[in-house]
């Protein structure tokens, strides 16, 4: 089994983050770890931080380590995503996999790249899997003339070319537009969850569309965990991301 298959089977995967805590605390969902890691264990990864990891790596869950922190008091400075750990400390603590976001044109963004550089170094001597977490969002955003993916390819570029072996960035609100960025690479595209106040049906409907351009899956929070039924929610995208079902069947199949 290459050491992708346990976290992308067919090269498609179902991640849940559940490190906003770090960034943000109450989060919704998030104040009882042991019901929600329970609750999410089935699917293919769980990103979270390294104190997590360890605590948790007991359980039947596989977990990603996320390296990247910040806070939402750090004011100016609140979108420079620092690293808090290293590859070899996650994989010691039971993480299957490691990842690191970059918000490219956030003014912190060379440091961060060059964050992101590092990690994929110690994962390819190591043999450990990253995400990159590359979200184009900053106040310095230069958009290229025609890019109607919004930074989006770019963003899945930047991560492809710089090591990691899967991307999560935006859903470009069109199967069309969607289909550059999975085309732009050779490696999974996990789409976010979007925006919050999303139903239930509009989520997992961006999903079945993030599928049918050839994305790679999803790597979605608050959609899951601040859903009044995070297992049904992940089953549901198992059902379209793994076996190709539709909407109307996922939800139907999951309960939901």
């Amino acid at each position: 089994m290459s050491k992708n298959e346990t976290l992308l089977p067919g090269g498609k995967g179902v991640w849940i983050p559940i490190d906003h805590g770090v960034s943000d605390f109450p989060v919704e969902g998030l104040e009882n770890l042991d019901e929600l890691i329970e609750a999410i264990s089935h699917a293919d990864a769980i990103v979270a931080q390294k104190g997590v990891v360890s605590h948790y790596n007991s359980s039947n869950a596989n977990f990603v380590a996320h390296l990247s922190v910040s806070t939402r008091h750090a004011g100016d400075r609140s979108s420079d995503k620092i690293l808090v750990g290293g590859v070899e400390e996650a994989l010691s603590r039971g993480a299957k996999g490691v990842s690191v976001q970059v918000n490219m044109g956030s003014p912190d963004e060379p440091e961060m790249i060059e964050r992101l550089g590092i990690v994929t170094q110690d994962s390819h001597y190591l043999d450990c899997p990253v995400l990159g977490m590359i979200y184009p969002r900053g106040e310095n955003l230069d958009i290229m003339e025609g890019d109607d993916t919004m930074g989006a390819a770019h963003a899945a570029r930047l991560a492809f070319e710089l090591g990691c072996d899967v991307v999560k960035t935006k859903w470009t609100g069109s199967i069309e537009s969607f289909r550059k960025v999975t085309s732009s690479v050779p490696i999974p595209v996990l789409i976010a969850g979007g925006p919050a106040g999303s139903t239930t049906e509009e989520t997992l409907t961006t999903v079945h569309k993030a599928m049918q351009a050839g994305g790679g899956g999803v790597c979605m929070g608050r959609q899951v965990f601040s859903h009044p039924n995070p297992k049904a929610m992940v089953s549901a995208l198992k059902a379209i991301i793994h076996d190709g079902s539709s909407v109307e069947k996922a939800m139907q199949d999951s309960g939901l």
